[in-house]
């Protein structure tokens, strides 16, 4: 899809891992955290992109479990920014028809950070342009043991039979709930691997990578990867006519 507008296919929902912000800083001589700035800036365009293409779901991989193995310093300035961010941002994503929402452990943080979100989340709960999925404080494999374990729960108090457990019991004990799976995964910073990210949900999406490190990331490479998308031949294991 190279412009709003076009008849090509386009994603529903678009998930990403936003890479490259140490690196992007690091090649400046500049500290990570000054990355981690200009990487939330990338994410204000990359919405704004979102809104004007109509693509109404968008989750963003802002700070995993294995995150806390960072210097103590850089995770401190990061949940700094991450407030900082929150308190700057909500009132113009409200305005915008954002609807925010946080998935992850948010247990592991601060007061007024968890605090934050919740409002963040209140406010924006009736608006629809975009919905906002921000994992934090999360990773795949233990998004699959928590769901497993609420799903055990519900067999031992005897409200659910082991033989009615299919894909939608477990999809809905997962962090997109009722939200559709990913059709367009896309990695910045030249990595090629999802990182423990949305492990069950990114089952049949197309998986984009791109060598921009996220602070670069724009509109024209958002463009760029939903024209790959719009490329592509989608069969979910099935078989087209022609290779029938």
């Amino acid at each position: 899809m190279a412009a709003e507008g076009t008849d090509l296919p386009k994603p529903r929902h678009v998930a990403i891992i936003m890479d490259g912000n140490g690196r992007w800083a690091l090649g400046q001589g500049r500290p990570r955290s000054h990355g981690h700035q200009a990487g939330g800036e990338a994410l204000k365009r990359v919405i704004e992109a979102c809104l004007k293409r109509r693509i109404p779901y968008l989750t963003v991989y802002a700070f995993s479990s294995e995150n806390w193995r960072r210097p103590a310093m850089e995770v401190r300035r990061l949940m700094e920014l991450f407030l900082s961010a929150l308190n700057r941002e909500v009132r113009r994503l409200h305005e915008a028809g954002v609807k925010l929402r946080f998935s992850g452990d948010l247990s592991a943080f601060n007061a007024a950070l968890r605090n934050g979100m919740l409002r963040a989340e209140h406010r924006t709960r009736n608006n629809t342009r975009l919905t906002l999925n921000v994992a934090v404080n999360y990773g795949g494999r233990a998004e699959i043991v928590a769901a497993t374990r609420r799903i055990a729960a519900e067999v031992a108090a005897g409200r659910l039979q082991p033989d009615d457990i299919d894909e939608q019991t477990v999809a809905r004990n997962l962090i997109l709930g009722s939200l559709p799976e990913p059709d367009l995964f896309i990695r910045t910073g030249g990595e090629q691997r999802l990182s423990n990210f949305l492990l069950w949900q990114l089952a049949y999406t197309e998986l984009y990578f791109c060598d921009v490190l996220w602070p670069d990331f724009g509109e024209s490479h958002l463009d760029e990867a939903l024209a790959a998308f719009a490329g592509r031949e989608r069969r979910f294991g099935g078989v087209t006519a022609r290779r029938a």
